[in-house]
């Protein structure tokens, strides 16, 4: 995994993880995704191993899931469809289907949707809308904007996250969004704290 240690250190484990790890294109272990609001980060688990963590942004409008109010919706989601197999990394998206162009990390005045997209439906009545709203985890070209939150209600990453995620993930896998911290994991990748906190 490449996530960087310089915006936030979390244990050893981290360290561990973030030592040149990256996820398989296949596997047929539970996949499991925790995006954590306060810490801008997402963590990835395989069979309840953490397998990679990622920068990431939520909403520069805070949490929620009503409709015009671009907040992030919080609670447990899934992966209802994944678009962009086979696009380059920073391919623009426009209502979900390629434009043609391809777009450089931190391409000036841009902000379009690239690379991947993992639409998100909400498995909750506080995230029934998510679906409808197309709330995502997609690629952005301002990856200077990672780490804090800067979305319009998605859940931005880099291109080359993205892409690996999307390898990585399958339509139904859960993705759990919180307000507070990521569980915490030994060095080996296994559970500290029981649940993540909310």
């Amino acid at each position: 995994m490449r996530a960087p240690l310089n915006h936030f250190c979390f244990a050893a484990w981290l360290v561990f993880l973030c030592a040149g790890t990256t996820l398989a294109a296949e596997t047929t272990a539970r996949v499991e995704i925790i995006v954590s609001v306060r810490q801008q980060r997402m963590l990835v688990l395989a069979d309840k191993r953490a397998v990679a963590i990622y920068p990431v942004s939520t909403s520069k409008y805070g949490t929620g899931d009503a409709p015009g109010r671009y907040g992030t919706p919080l609670g447990i989601l899934s992966v209802r469809e994944k678009i962009g197999d086979g696009a380059p990394l920073g391919a623009v998206f426009k209502s979900r289907r390629r434009t043609g162009e391809v777009l450089p990390p931190n391409a000036r005045g841009r902000d379009p949707i690239v690379t991947r997209i993992l639409w998100l439906d909400g498995e909750e009545p506080a995230n029934r809308n998510s679906f409808a709203r197309c709330i995502y985890i997609h690629g952005t070209p301002q990856e200077k904007m990672l780490g804090r939150p800067a979305s319009y209600g998605c859940i931005r990453m880099r291109s080359r996250d993205v892409a690996e995620l999307y390898d990585f993930t399958g339509r139904g896998t859960p993705v759990q969004i919180v307000i507070g911290n990521l569980p915490a994991f030994s060095a080996d990748g296994r559970r500290l704290v029981a649940s993540a906190s909310r």
